[in-house]
């Protein structure tokens, strides 16, 4: 991305559920356009917390609830590629999103795939190496039990 490019926020929930130990596994989305592997995420809205943002967005693309950390965990840059054919340059903040359950109905779940992955496995599926790299930061972030 060169300066003077400017820069549209997003805020992300990066779901994750604990397995015995320390072990953890994410949950990632397939984008509606090119089905790549995604984090759910999507556009502020005026009056609503960042991580609210996130929860919402996890709700609504993956019919995930839980609890959503206040502080971000990352963030990454990627350019998303509209309508019209143009692209924008986005940054996403991501909250770590600890899920309780999905949920059996929710908006965009015949429009997107769900799956579970371990952390290496999640950071290596997605397109955007800063996003792995959170993805890969994630225990560093989550209290011990």
């Amino acid at each position: 991305m060169s300066i003077g490019k400017m820069l549209n926020f997003q805020y992300a929930a990066l779901p994750y559920r604990k397995l015995s130990g320390t072990a953890l596994e994410v949950m990632l989305i397939t984008s509606r356009d090119t089905g790549r592997w995604v984090i759910p995420k999507g556009w502020p809205v005026v009056g609503e917390a960042a991580w609210d943002s996130a929860a919402r967005e996890a709700r609504e693309e993956a019919g995930l609830v839980g609890r959503t950390g206040r502080r971000a965990v990352g963030r990454y840059h990627y350019e998303k590629l509209l309508e019209n054919g143009s692209s924008i340059w986005c940054m996403v903040e991501v909250f770590a999103l600890e899920v309780e359950q999905q949920l059996a109905s929710w908006p965009e779940r015949d429009q997107r795939l769900t799956r579970w992955f371990v952390l290496q496995e999640a950071a290596d599926a997605v397109d955007e190496p800063e996003l792995g790299s959170v993805i890969r930061d994630l225990p560093n972030h989550i209290a011990p039990e």
